[in-house]
This record gives C-alpha cells, sequence and structure tokens, in this order.
C-alpha cells in the first residue's frame, strides 16, 4: 500500500503583482536556486511585452498562459500486448503545470539575445495564438482528436 500523498506547499504571491501564479511561473523558470534573476528576467519581459504591444504585460501573459492550456492530452496504456494513445482530460493543477512548462521551454528555444527577450516573444506570440508553445497545444489536441476512437479504453 502507498504511503499518503505529500501536502501541498501554499505559494506566497510574488510583491510586484501580488499573484501566485507568476510566483509559480518563475520557480519554473529559475535555474539553481537563483530566483531573484529569475524575477528580473520575468519582470524585464513583461516591460518589454508592455513596450511591443502598448498593452499591460500582466494581462497580455495571463493571455498567453490561457492560449497555451491545454484541455486534453493522450496518455498511453498497455491493453494485450498493444500500446495505444489514449485521449484523456487534464486536471487542473497539470493544466496550468504544462502552459507553464511549454511557454518556458519554448522561449528558451527562441533567437534572441537574453532571456527576458526570448521570453517577451514567445509571451506576445502565445497571446496572439502562434509561437512554437501554442502549436504545441494544437499539436496535443489534434494527436487526441486523431485517437478518439481509443476513448472507450480510458485511462
Amino acid at each position: 500500500m502507498r504511503k499518503a500523498q505529500a501536502k501541498k506547499l501554499p505559494l506566497a504571491p510574488d510583491a510586484k503583482y501580488n499573484d501566485t501564479l507568476v510566483t509559480r511561473f518563475v520557480n519554473n523558470l529559475m535555474w539553481e536556486g537563483k530566483k531573484s534573476t529569475a524575477f528580473t528576467i520575468f519582470y524585464d519581459a513583461l516591460d518589454k511585452v508592455s513596450k511591443i504591444t502598448n498593452e499591460d504585460g500582466y494581462e497580455i501573459w495571463k493571455r498567453a498562459l490561457q492560449n497555451v492550456t491545454p484541455a486534453v492530452e493522450v496518455r498511453s496504456r498497455r491493453i494485450g500486448g498493444a500500446t495505444f494513445q489514449i485521449p484523456a482530460e487534464v486536471r487542473a493543477d497539470r493544466k496550468i503545470s504544462l502552459s507553464i512548462k511549454w511557454l518556458i521551454r519554448y522561449s528558451r528555444e527562441r533567437n534572441g539575445k537574453t532571456m527576458a527577450d526570448k521570453l517577451s516573444n514567445e509571451i506576445v506570440a502565445a497571446s496572439k495564438g502562434e509561437g512554437a508553445s501554442f502549436k504545441k497545444k494544437e499539436d496535443t489536441h489534434r494527436m487526441a482528436e486523431a485517437n478518439k476512437a481509443f476513448a472507450h479504453f480510458k485511462v
């Protein structure tokens, strides 16, 4: 029998926007425990987003996260020696995790001088419904749609 699942520790909201989602994003952005550097990168990126779009960078970032958030994904399941990709709803907590990770991952892969530049460009692209992270969401949905025939196997 498995032990009890670990309790989720509450996140402290960030200083500027008083939002725990920002802290969660920065925690994923952070490397080697350098949280203040990660916050600097994030806030610089939002400033650049405001300059590019002439709108509130924070609102654009929230819209970008919304656009990248997946509703369904495929999960592997072995049935009778064959592995099937079965479409499944994504849990609320995992939706946020995936969208954050995709935004950060694809912004790191972008061209740009600094991480703040790369992140701001990816945020702007995602808010418009384009860019690599948005494409990842579309591909995930397309794969789930293609494997709809196996939905009756449910995980």
